[in-house]
């Protein structure tokens, strides 16, 4: 009965940390490393991958359960959330959640610091400070000051998403951070008002019913799904950028198998989102927000798979 109820504590504590997004962006760092190792042909060491994901994972996981310690009021108010561990008082007091998601973040700034005893001071200092960012601009910026105050509020709280690529890549080099690095990160933060702007367009009531001015709840429906098409436009068009960036010695990154996967997949996303602005109504939203997840996990799949061939 005892290892039945730890084992229940442990999957409360689990779900808290919201696994279904940290997965994504665990697996966002995993394919910027895979990338940039297959670039300039370094290998990777298991200690460099296991303290980069888990710093990664651990990170991603403190942002989660810290944003679901401060929106524990409107979470129990609201349809979608009000089941969560913290409305639904399965983790009680509120506070055991708080600390728990300290302590996680805490560990991922040390993980990531000891990616210098595996590779360099600098690119240990790097993904600390890419984790540090990460932390600071998901709780902070995004959720104790803009995700209540501002229609616009994911757009500069969704920087926080291009933290997980950085580091993948700083770990394995700091050879062309500011470019093919960059834009990998950008691929994430771009990604992320469009997934972000669908969801909220289809659970607007519970937004509403909580004065969280997400813009496509607050917005009508034909000025939200104008928001979400011009999102995919500009997602789509910048995923091909990485097809043009060469290496400092004028070489290729990435070919064809990466450009026609994202001319491809971006079709697809395009069309979808043409469906929202027709019909904006709840169902084609939840559509695209359903595609839009797989749809980066392809983007990293096909740089990895060109980056090797």
């Amino acid at each position: 009965m005892q290892k039945q109820k730890s084992q229940s504590r442990v999957a409360v504590y689990y779900e808290l940390t919201k696994p279904k997004i940290w997965y994504l962006l665990v697996f966002t760092a995993f394919g910027a490393a895979l990338t940039a190792s297959n670039i300039y042909d370094i290998e990777i060491s298991p200690a460099t991958w296991l303290l980069m994901l888990f710093s990664v994972a651990a990170g991603s996981a403190a942002a989660n359960t810290l944003t679901n310690y401060h929106d524990r009021d409107i979470d129990a108010i609201m349809e979608r959330t009000k089941e969560r561990p913290l409305p639904s008082k399965r983790i009680y007091p509120a506070v055991k959640a708080r600390n728990f998601g300290l302590a996680l973040a805490g560990i991922s700034l040390i993980l990531a610091f000891g990616i210098s005893f595996t590779t360099t001071l600098e690119q240990g200092a790097w993904a600390t400070a890419f984790i540090a960012f990460g932390l600071v601009n998901n709780i902070l910026i995004y959720s104790y000051v803009l995700k209540r105050n501002s229609r616009t509020n994911i757009i500069l709280g969704g920087l926080c998403g291009g933290s997980p690529p950085m580091i993948g890549w700083v770990a394995v080099s700091m050879s062309d951070l500011w470019t093919m690095g960059l834009a990998m990160a950008g691929l994430v933060f771009i990604w992320i008002p469009m997934h972000i702007w669908a969801l909220t367009l289809h659970f607007k009531e519970d937004y509403n019913k909580v004065n969280v001015p997400m813009l496509t709840a607050v917005q009508s429906e034909k000025t939200s799904a104008r928001a979400i098409a011009l999102s995919t436009v500009v997602m789509v068009v910048f995923s091909i950028a990485p097809f043009f960036i060469t290496t400092q010695d004028g070489e290729e990154m990435v070919d064809a198998v990466y450009l026609w996967t994202a001319v491809a997949s971006g079709a697809l996303m395009l069309g979808l989102s043409v469906w929202v602005m027709i019909k904006p109504m709840e169902k084609a939203a939840w559509t695209l927000f359903k595609f839009s997840s797989p749809y980066l996990a392809v983007l990293f799949i096909a740089l990895m798979v060109d980056s090797a061939l």
